[in-house]
C-alpha cells in the first residue's frame, strides 16, 4: 500500500509517516520509481508507535525498544535487542506506562460500576431521564 492509504488505515498524517521513517521507526520499501509501500504489518507498526507516543515515549527510546517488541511478539529472538543507552529513563517510563494502566484500570471499574448502578435503576423505574439515573420529573 501506498502512504497515503496507510494514513487513512492509521489516522496518521503522510508527513508523520515519512518523519517516522526519517528517525528510523518505520521502514518502508520502495518500488522502482522511487515510491513508498508498506505491507500490511505497518499499520499495527504505525498503531503501537503512536500508542509509545502517547505514552511519553520519544522516538529514540521507540527505536530502542522496537526491535525487542517485534521479537517478544514473534516469540522469537532471532533480533538481538539492542543495549539500550538510557536504561534508567527506559524504567521510568515504564513506571509511568505502570502508572497510567492502573488509574486506567480504576477509572473503567468505576465507570462499569456507573453504568451498572443506571441499569439497575432503569430495570426498577419505568420512566428514566437517559442523561442519568433516576426517575423523570413529571
Amino acid at each position: 500500500m501506498k502512504i497515503g492509504d496507510l494514513a487513512a488505515k492509521t489516522g496518521v498524517a503522510p508527513r508523520l509517516l515519512r518523519y517516522y521513517e526519517e528517525v528510523g521507526i518505520l521502514h518502508p520499501y520502495r518500488s522502482g520509481n522511487g515510491y513508498r509501500t508498506y505491507g500490511e504489518p505497518a499499520i499495527d507498526r504505525v498503531l503501537q508507535i503512536r500508542e509509545l507516543l502517547d505514552a511519553g515515549f520519544t522516538t529514540d527510546m521507540i527505536r530502542e525498544v522496537l526491535p525487542c517488541l517485534d521479537a517478544a511478539k514473534e516469540e522469537t529472538h532471532a533480533s538481538p535487542c539492542p543495549v539500550a543507552t538510557d536504561l534508567d529513563r527506559l524504567r521510568r517510563q515504564l513506571s509511568s506506562l505502570e502508572r497510567r494502566i492502573d488509574v486506567l484500570q480504576r477509572n473503567r471499574q468505576a465507570i462499569k460500576a456507573y453504568l451498572r448502578a443506571w441499569e439497575d435503576v432503569a430495570s426498577t423505574s419505568p420512566t428514566v431521564d437517559h442523561d442519568g439515573p433516576g426517575p423523570v420529573a413529571q
